[in-house]
């Protein structure tokens, strides 16, 4: 059994009109992560979202965020009254960034490393996890077969792209996103391209899976919209 765990979007709630019943309160975060057991468990939300805001605010966050800093919450209730995990970054600049994911009571859960491709070690970008106690998973993103047939079609890609423009819609193929950690001869977690992650090992911690979750969707192409990237 494997347990799948997905950052998702918070429906935007609205206010009541005046003399009408009153309706849920609007959630104060804009996304959740879930966590669901495969292959026909329910859904359920396992943390809020929160960007954790440095002395700057907002622009100071997202001056950072461009060289690969990122620093969150993952709220256990929507009341803030516990914390599931913490991400807070350790390093980063030159395509190669290092985060450290702390539990609820502040003791170290693990480490994610991410080297931008062509920054690091390889052609592609690679994500590192090592969970204390445990042995170190590596993977890459994308398979080196799709990352040469999706640049040997990229003309098609910019033309379609241009014609999204003047079209005013459409999606554009993405770069292949698929991601398999591997450790000590198996694979405990996995990225899916429609942006899930899946715990294959009982071993791996649920709380850090929720952070990488969240760090690597943070991660989204130009042609995404990553959680973390609001200007408000």
């Amino acid at each position: 059994m494997a347990t799948v765990l997905k950052v998702s979007p918070v429906a935007a709630g609205r206010k009541a009109r005046k003399g009408a019943p009153a309706t849920a309160p609007v959630s104060p975060f804009s996304h959740v992560v879930t966590v669901k057991d495969e292959p026909r468990g329910a859904t359920r939300v396992l943390a809020h979202l929160e960007r954790e805001l440095p002395p700057g605010g907002i622009p100071a966050y997202l001056a950072a965020r461009r060289t690969g800093a990122r620093s969150f919450v993952l709220w256990a209730d929507p009341e803030r009254r516990a914390r599931l995990a913490t991400l807070v970054t350790t390093s980063a600049g030159g395509g190669v960034s290092a985060y450290q994911v702390l539990g609820g009571h502040g003791e170290v859960l693990g480490t994610i490393v991410r080297e931008k491709a062509c920054s690091g070690r390889g052609l592609r970008t690679r994500w590192t996890v090592a969970q204390t106690g445990c042995p170190e998973a590596a993977g890459f993103k994308g398979r080196i077969f799709w990352w040469y047939v999706w640049w040997l079609l990229f003309p098609l890609w910019v033309a379609l792209g241009v014609g999204s423009l003047v079209g005013g819609g459409g999606d554009l193929p993405r770069g292949p996103r698929r991601i398999f950690w591997r450790a000590g001869g198996e694979t405990p977690l996995e990225f899916r391209a429609d942006g899930e992650v899946v715990v294959h090992a009982p071993w791996a911690d649920q709380r850090l899976a929720a952070a990488l979750a969240a760090l690597v969707t943070s991660f989204d192409s130009w042609l995404g919209t990553p959680w973390d990237d609001k200007r408000e």
